[in-house]
């Protein structure tokens, strides 16, 4: 099945961009759309296939130079598949009504229809790759294709070419570190094939091994939009059109933690302790500040994106708990911490593929992403704010949503893991805990925030007044979306089996970390055992006898007339007086006001006549990304005076250029004979 499978995915993928390219525009959308679902059902099939225990492995001599291609799939790449099959057919589904509101522009255009459908194959063909140049040359598709489609809307906003070029080169340095580090990889093990990497692994010394975990990890965090290399994914995101926001958000960042997981486990074997610090670190770093920049964000879209940064953080944390496990010899929390961090990207891609199509569908209404500028939208838009309201319980981790359960395994594992002799272990985990326990709380924040301002309060503009509920398809995608979010919280034990596939296919073998029926998730390792339709059982129960006691009290109460509340002589509130998603959030940027260094200013007009008459205030108020601006800007800072420096050179001599010609050369010779 899978040979087929992914034979079907490449022949949709290639039709679907010979009909971008070829069809009109009545049709193009429909037809891509199609297609394009079919590359991710064909994509998903293959990796329900090698979850359930299939394999599939071929080289294919002449498609690439040299060595040619290899291809493989089991479990571990089995789940990312699926996953990635999952959202691409329900997100072409969704782009379908998208798309017909856009005309020939956007995602409408000839181009962003052609490269649609090579994206989402991209996304189901990286896993799937066994050798080091397939990999690359896979990787760098996925890369340029996903490019081109932020770029879509590049005619409609400045912001867009800005986000562009920040991807682009914040992409492609990941891609140079990646190549260094599976050249090394490849030179020292002597075959770039993934069976020859781990046959040679054992006569490689650990200061080598080191350094391709590093370069890896790197390139591998920065695509997963992980701080500090995470200033792409705020730009990126809330620019790109809404569906191609949910491909990258819900499927390509999942990649990053493929290849950690791939190179690190599979391939390397794991390795010390300091590599899955280190690790640790970045993933906590990344759920902490990614999700109180969420909570600073009043831009519905870049509020999402900074919520990916978290969860990625929260995966990134398991991985590297595993690794951390691993290493201290305890192989069963150390598969345990691993499927809580895959089961946790199979939920992260489910709710927020629905809260990004979500907020498309605002975005189309409105034409608005300033939380503070909509309002009302639950009664003029009911079904998106239900499916918002859907992906937002998954997000904050609170039953019955779906995120819930792979949170609960993240805790179960680290606090198990306390039991793990030595210092390391006695200082990581209780900051690991603390870590998920602020993100989960900070989240609640996040979303209440969401859908309070953006939902139920008073629309704020004409705009949010005016909107209207977006076409059929849109919200069929987001119903798919949102009845795979509701599986996923009530029979999570059905992805048991996969995930214990996954996790020994990863190196971790003879572990069984999640067992049970579909009903219930059971821990052996660990003696616990958590049934969600329980959970929910009593959350209706519970709710249900508290409505029923308030209807009684309220029959027993007399009767008594209804009159006008006393307001003060105020009047009626006005949406003017209501919480914006700026004040919301101005509590935590209190409480956290050394971490985000928020910029305020006050500028006070007085009156011409008279200094002690004002005439206006003007109060402004910024949180930059901290990161961003003491990292990245000192570096642009120094390439751009470095630039305007070697304008110098350039003086227009031939014999200038040429004796730099000559000195380069005779410069890398010397490097080659010192290095030989």
């Amino acid at each position: 099945m899978i040979p087929a499978a992914l034979a079907t995915a490449t022949a949709l993928g290639g039709a679907g961009a010979v009909a971008g390219l070829v069809l009109p525009q009545r049709a193009r959308g429909a037809v891509v759309g199609a297609l394009t679902m079919g590359v991710g059902v064909s994509g998903g099939a293959s990796g329900v296939a090698a979850l359930g225990g299939s394999r599939f492995a071929a080289q294919v001599s002449g498609l690439l130079p040299l060595a040619g291609a290899h291809f493989a799939v089991d479990a571990l790449s089995g789940l990312f598949m699926a996953v990635a099959g999952a959202v691409v057919a329900a997100v072409a589904l969704y782009g379908i009504g998208y798309v017909a509101g856009h005309g020939a522009h956007g995602l409408g255009s000839r181009g962003a229809q052609a490269l649609l459908p090579l994206f989402a194959l991209t996304l189901i063909l990286v896993p799937v790759a066994a050798s080091v140049s397939t990999f690359l040359v896979l990787w760098e598709l996925m890369a340029l294709t996903s490019l081109l489609l932020v770029l879509a809307e590049h005619r409609a906003r400045p912001s867009v070419r800005e986000a562009g070029l920040w991807y682009a080169v914040m992409t492609h340095l990941g891609l140079v570190l990646l190549l260094a580090g599976l050249m090394v990889y490849a030179a020292q093990a002597g075959g770039e094939s993934f069976t020859a990497l781990r046959a040679g692994t054992v006569g490689i010394s650990p200061t080598v091994r080191g350094l391709v975990f590093v370069l890896t990890a790197v390139a591998f965090t920065s695509k997963a939009g992980l701080v500090p290399l995470h200033a792409w994914l705020p730009r990126a995101h809330p620019e790109a059109p809404s569906a191609i926001s949910a491909l990258m958000s819900a499927a390509m960042v999942n990649l990053g933690v493929y290849g950690l997981v791939r190179v690190g486990f599979d391939l390397l074997g794991g390795g010390p302790a300091w590599w899955w610090l280190l690790v640790m670190a970045v993933g906590g770093l990344s759920a902490v500040y990614g999700i109180l920049q969420a909570a600073m964000a009043s831009d519905l879209k870049r509020l999402l994106a900074y919520s990916t940064c978290e969860n990625m953080g929260l995966v990134v944390l398991g991985v590297g708990a595993a690794g951390l496990f691993a290493d201290a010899g305890d192989e069963a929390l150390a598969g345990l911490a691993l499927a809580a961090a895959l089961l946790h990207v199979v939920n992260h891609a489910a709710f927020k593929a629905l809260l990004f199509g979500a907020a498309g569908s605002v975005l189309r209404a409105t034409g608005v992403r300033n939380l503070d500028l909509l309002g009302g939208l639950r009664t003029r838009m009911p079904v998106t704010a239900g499916l918002f309201t859907v992906g937002a319980l998954g997000a904050v981790a609170l039953p019955p949503g779906n995120g819930f359960i792979s949170e609960w395994l993240l805790l179960q594992s680290m606090i198990h893991g306390l039991a793990v002799p030595g210092v390391t272990t006695a200082v990581v985990l209780p900051l690991a805990v603390a870590v998920i326990a602020l993100s989960a709380g900070l989240a609640a924040a996040v979303f209440v925030k969401a859908l309070g301002v953006g939902f139920f309060a008073r629309p704020r503009t004409e705009q949010a007044a005016a909107a209207k509920e977006s076409p059929r398809l849109m919200l069929a995608g987001m119903g798919l979306l949102a009845v795979l979010c509701a599986a996923l919280a009530l029979v999570p034990g059905l992805l048991g089996d996969g995930l214990d596939r996954a996790v020994a296919t990863a190196g971790l073998a003879g572990t069984r970390p999640v067992t049970g029926g579909g009903l219930r998730v059971r821990l052996e390792e660990v003696s616990a055992v958590l049934s969600p339709l329980w959970i929910l059982a009593a959350l209706v129960v519970a709710l249900g006898a508290v409505m029923a006691s308030v209807r009684w009290t309220a029959r027993r109460r007399q009767r008594r007339a209804n009159a006008r509340l006393w307001d003060c002589g105020g009047g009626a509130p006005t949406p003017r007086m209501a919480y914006t998603a700026t004040s919301f959030a101005e509590p935590l940027q209190r409480v956290f006001d050394d971490v985000l260094a928020p910029e305020q200013d006050v500028d006070v007009t007085p009156v011409r006549e008279s200094a002690y008459l004002v005439e206006r205030v003007k109060f402004r108020n910024r949180v930059p990304d901290r990161i961003e601006h003491r990292l990245y800007r000192p570096v642009l800072n120094l390439l751009s005076a470095a630039g305007q420096s070697a304008r110098a050179l350039a003086g227009g001599s031939v014999h200038a250029y040429l004796g730099y010609g000559f000195f380069g050369l005779v410069a890398l010779l010397l490097v080659l004979v010192v290095g030989w």
